[in-house]
């Protein structure tokens, strides 16, 4: 009985070691190989992405909760900006917004300052949202390319599968098991490298839109301010709190 058990155990250890998954690239060779380096580090830089990414989006949220809740509060536009973050994507826009009125008076042709103001204050965000949006692309195309990557090591397993049947005529299973194995792990690492990436792609993408609509509207609030010469702000959380009246004194009775 142990003896059996024993066997057993030693052909299972050898057929995994047989089938195992490197034995399966050592089957495919170099093109095997290079397609599992390949996916393997698509996955590497696709995590690198998504990560260095969500560190940006997630520093950007904080500074624009903290851009609501005091900077309106100062009780001028360059106060404010001085008391932002030095790398502070709202302090940018700020100081875009600001360096555009100054320039605005040495103009020789004739601008409208509405139209200039909205120029500069368009391309700082312009240029934000490009920056958060760097590397977003590389995840798009390897949620797009990885699938035929495999597909390609899985069409090259088949392949060798049919050699091997043609040239032991018949459809053996120790003949197909290794090149059929080896297909399906192709199949596997492609849709394992795809589907992370896709989902990043579109997580990340909707963030930087909500980040983008933030950014739009505090682009807007500094150009009221400019245009109007600081007449035109938005209400500062604690001024926005309507005063409380005084309690009515009851009417005195006659005497």
């Amino acid at each position: 009985m142990l003896t059996t058990i024993l066997a057993a155990g030693a052909g299972a250890k050898s057929a995994a070691e047989q089938y195992g998954f490197f034995n399966a690239l050592n089957q495919g060779g170099v093109i095997s190989y290079a397609v599992a380096i390949t996916l393997a580090l698509f996955l590497f830089v696709s995590l690198y992405i998504l990560f260095t990414k969500l560190f940006e989006q997630n520093k950007v949220i904080a500074q624009g909760k903290r851009v609501r809740a005091s900077f309106w509060s100062a009780n001028s536009l360059r106060e404010a900006a001085a008391k932002l973050e030095k790398n502070s994507a709202y302090k940018q826009i700020v100081d875009d917004g600001i360096a555009a009125q100054d320039q605005h008076s040495k103009l020789t042709d004739p601008v409208e300052a509405h139209d200039w103001l909205h120029g500069s204050l368009a391309r700082s965000e312009a240029q934000i949202n490009s920056q958060l949006g760097a590397g977003l692309a590389f995840l798009a195309t390897v949620g797009a390319t990885a699938p035929f990557i495999g597909l390609f090591g899985t069409v090259l397993g088949i392949y060798r599968a049919l050699i091997a049947i043609g040239a032991a005529g018949q459809a053996s299973i120790d003949k197909v098991a290794g090149p059929v194995g080896e297909a399906l792990i192709m199949t596997a690492l492609g849709l394992v490298v795809a589907v992370p990436a896709v989902l990043a792609y579109n997580w990340l993408q909707r963030r930087n839109k909500s980040i983008a609509e933030d950014l739009s509207a505090f682009s807007n609030d500094v150009l009221g301010y400019l245009a109007s010469g600081g007449a035109v702000r938005p209400v500062a959380p604690n001024r926005g709190a309507p005063a409380k009246a005084a309690p009515a004194k009851a009417p005195a009775s006659a005497a």
